[in-house]
């Protein structure tokens, strides 16, 4: 009989491969179920379980403090929020909540006059479901049809629908398995998609004709690399169906005329690995994003009769990171990051010169925000910093004017003034200065009493954005600093800081991490031992490699989803992302150095006898990102390990996947028991 005093406990069955002459114990792979992702092992479910308990006596005794900091983050949302409605052809739209309401309502009124409609109903969606995630949505072009699509247990295989939005009738077209954005054709009648395969890998673009059966659909473009995923957009003007294929270093595009979608679609340039590269075109000429002369990507353009004839339009630049590019009638826009710092570029198609839209903070993040119309004389935008609320704003062409339309509202009350940001610049222990954005209450003292919360992710070249969070308010108005480090592995200071965080560079991620926090300690923020620390998925990672090297500096770790299995993962192509990642992590199963590498930092390889921090881990049991057994393995290995007392706990959501539990309100629970968390093992919980 299992003792209920004590944590669970997963036997060690004996596993073990070699390669490259190394040989890899695994007593604990028995915990991944062979019928993945029907998982219905005894044994799996059993410790799953088991540790959902253990999770849920540990947090009991919190539960008046979770209860409190979920009162303090509800409030904080408007619950019958709506957003800015934007006009797009015939009509405005817009999305609003209800009082009390999980998931959204989408609405739209005819430009000429006549009474709302509601378009999609997603509390009428989820109703029943313990999960509900809406995903890809797109109204046809005559405004007759609404195609969406819907995940209802977090494994992320979508079920595409179609609405006639005149008679408010669901059409029988069913498209399961679906893993795509939902791109109609010119004439309302065809709609292109995307499967997902047995292996979760969207290798196809296909064709349906609304009442056709969904089995004859037609096949338009098929990806034969195992490590590419294919995608589906339109181009600005939406003449033309851009069909791209890629992995996470190299692309390739193809064009389809949206009047005629099964016609010889045309290749803008053969893929060329380690080159990428984005196409939009403007009244017969591509503009095309690429990073083929520089890391930090430059634009050139190229008649539709040579596409791949590319003359430059904006020159590649050390300093600035041309991130993005929209395309309108009378002109366009770049996105970027200067040093950094997000820059919104109005320029002129025929002297390409550039006019900046300011922004008065010294950290912020900022982006274009919905622009659906093609011909337009205002450009909506969409700015925040981690003192400034979500504000939407129309920027006028012609004045140069910004407008507010919107503040994000915080009924329960907030003063920006009582809190400070800053943006500061930490030295990593090669020299390198990492990228750091702080906020604090002005009162928080400098003499490293106060604790402090760091967030990382440091993958896939995605910066973390220093942006507002209400949730976050309830660790500083309880005396934290919170600080996001710009580590290497996102692209926060432009591509080449990407692809220094990456393969055999791969350590800088976690190196900086710590020595982020170590710089903190030094400028008085905090001190060693009043850090808690999370990070999800990648970021995950970054929290199971800086426990096994430094376990003394963090108070208390959040690892959410953690990706800490990275050695079997990577060598096993079956899984669904495996072939995809060989870029960003290399492949073991080929080459001996990347096994070597991987190997060295992999945080469930490098569990050792010590002491570890208090951790609290996340799983979804349906997520297809970073799968269940994960988690679940490495817990069971450090409880098997560590020499320390300290509370791990591991909780595994049995109904969800990659993102958690569904709907505005269980996100926002799953939040106040992170934080409850924290302040219980901060000695803060009172």
């Amino acid at each position: 009989m299992t003792d209920q005093s004590l944590p669970p406990v997963a036997e060690r069955r004996a596993h073990s491969f070699t390669r490259h002459g190394i040989t890899v114990e695994d007593p604990w792979a028995w915990l991944r179920d062979p019928g993945y992702p029907d998982v219905r092992d005894k044994d799996v479910l059993a410790f799953l379980e088991a540790e959902n308990r253990w999770f849920e006596a540990a947090m009991a005794p919190r539960k008046d403090l979770t209860d409190a900091l979920f009162a303090e983050m509800k409030g904080r949302i408007r619950e019958d929020d709506r957003s800015v409605p934007q006009k797009d052809g015939d009509y405005i739209y817009w999305r609003a909540f209800e009082t009390g309401a999980q998931y959204r309502k989408w609405y739209r009124r005819p430009v000429a006059g006549g009474e709302d409609q509601l378009i999609l109903d997603e509390p009428a969606l989820a109703d029943g479901h313990d999960y509900f995630r809406l995903g890809a949505m797109s109204v046809s072009p005559d405004g007759r049809y609404l195609a969406y699509a819907i995940d209802i247990d977090g494994s992320e295989r979508f079920e595409a629908r179609i609405k006639d939005l005149s008679s408010g009738e669901i059409l029988p077209d069913v498209i399961s398995d679906t893993l795509s954005s939902l791109v109609w054709t010119a004439d309302s009648k065809g709609l292109l998609y995307g499967l997902a395969n047995e292996n979760w890998r969207t290798d196809n673009a296909r064709l349906h004709w609304l009442g056709q059966d969904v089995a004859d659909d037609a096949e338009l473009f098929h990806e034969d690399d195992e490590g590419f995923r294919v995608s589906i957009g339109l181009t600005s003007s939406e003449k033309w169906i851009v069909i791209a294929t890629g992995d996470h270093v190299t692309s390739e595009a193809w064009l389809v005329p949206a009047d005629d979608p099964t016609a010889t679609p045309l290749l803008v340039s053969a893929r060329s690995a380690g080159r990428e590269y984005d196409v939009d075109e403007h009244d017969g000429t591509l503009y095309i994003r690429t990073n083929d002369a520089h890391p930090n990507f430059r634009l050139v353009k190229a008649a539709l009769s040579a596409p791949g004839e590319w003359e430059e339009v904006i020159a590649p630049d050390d300093h600035f990171y041309l991130t993005d590019f929209t395309l309108f009638k009378g002109f366009y826009v770049t996105e970027g990051r200067q040093d950094g710092l997000d820059q919104i570029e109005l320029r002129d198609y025929a002297t390409h010169e550039a006019r900046r839209i300011p922004f008065p903070e010294a950290s912020y993040s900022a982006s274009l925000d919905d622009n659906p119309e093609y011909d337009v004389t205002k450009l909506r935008i969409g700015y925040e910093s981690m003192v400034t609320p979500d504000t939407v704003y129309d920027y006028d062409l012609a004045t140069g004017a910004l407008e507010v339309l919107k503040v994000q509202e915080i009924p329960s009350g907030y003063d920006a003034d009582l809190y400070a940001t800053e943006r500061l610049m930490v030295p990593a222990r090669d020299g390198t200065p990492i990228p750091v954005s702080i906020v604090y209450r002005k009162t928080l003292p400098r003499d490293g009493s106060a604790p402090l919360h760091l967030y990382g992710y440091g993958a896939y070249g995605i910066a973390m954005e220093p942006g507002f969070s209400t949730s976050r308010l309830s660790l500083l108005d309880r005396g934290f600093a919170f600080a996001l480090a710009h580590i290497r592995g996102g692209d926060d200071l432009g591509q080449q800081w990407y692809l220094d965080g990456k393969l055999d560079k791969r350590t800088n991620t976690f190196t900086d991490f710590v020595d982020v926090a170590k710089g903190l300690i030094d400028l008085g923020y905090t001190s060693k031992g009043r850090i808690s620390i999370s990070g999800g998925s990648a970021g995950g990672e970054l929290m199971g490699a800086v426990v096994n090297s430094d376990p003394g500096l963090w108070g208390a770790v959040v690892a959410h989803v953690p990706f800490v299995d990275v050695l079997n993962t990577m060598l096993d192509e079956t899984l669904p992302l495996t072939p995809g990642e060989w870029p960003e992590w290399g492949n073991p199963i080929e080459d001996e150095a990347a096994f070597r590498t991987i190997h060295s930092y992999d945080p469930y390889s490098n569990v050792r006898a010590q002491d570890y921090p208090p951790i609290m881990v996340t799983a979804g049991l349906n997520d297809p990102r970073v799968t269940y057994w994960e988690p679940a393995k490495w817990v069971a290995k450090l409880r098997a390990t560590k020499t320390d007392q300290n509370v791990l706990l591991l909780k595994t959501n049995m109904g969800a996947g990659h993102g958690g539990k569904s709907g505005r309100f269980e996100s926002l629970r799953e939040t106040a028991e992170e934080f409850a968390f924290i302040l219980w093992q901060l000695r803060m919980a009172n």
